[in-house]
């Protein structure tokens, strides 16, 4: 009866941790827009510090120094989408533009 029972347990347990994940990654505003995603990240940012304290404080040892982050996330949001969306557009251009240098070439060939 517990051979059953234990892996429907483990499965509803993995269910419900990841659905909990879902549901409080879409209810910081993760999984919006990208000003739902900013905002998200201000209040981490704002958030994580004082948590980081309390916990140093708690269990007495201290953390290294985060290192800087040279570039700011928020103003990187989506931009492999919006480059690879761009080189997708472009495409049948330039697949134009080398085929009529191709011909060109061709026929520059063939006088």
């Amino acid at each position: 009866m517990a051979g059953k029972i234990l892996p429907v347990l483990k499965l509803a347990t993995k269910v419900t941790i990841a659905g909990g994940a879902l549901y409080v990654a879409y209810d910081s505003g993760l999984l919006g827009g990208r000003e739902q995603g900013s905002e998200a990240l201000g209040k981490a940012k704002a958030a994580i510090p004082p948590a980081v304290d309390e916990w140093v404080k708690y269990f007495g040892f201290e953390l290294p120094a985060f290192p800087k982050i040279g570039f700011a996330p928020v103003e990187a949001w989506n931009s492999g989408v919006h480059s690879s969306i761009s080189a997708l557009s472009s495409g049948p251009t330039a697949v134009g533009d080398y085929t009529n240098q191709g011909l060109q070439y061709l026929k520059d060939l063939a006088k």
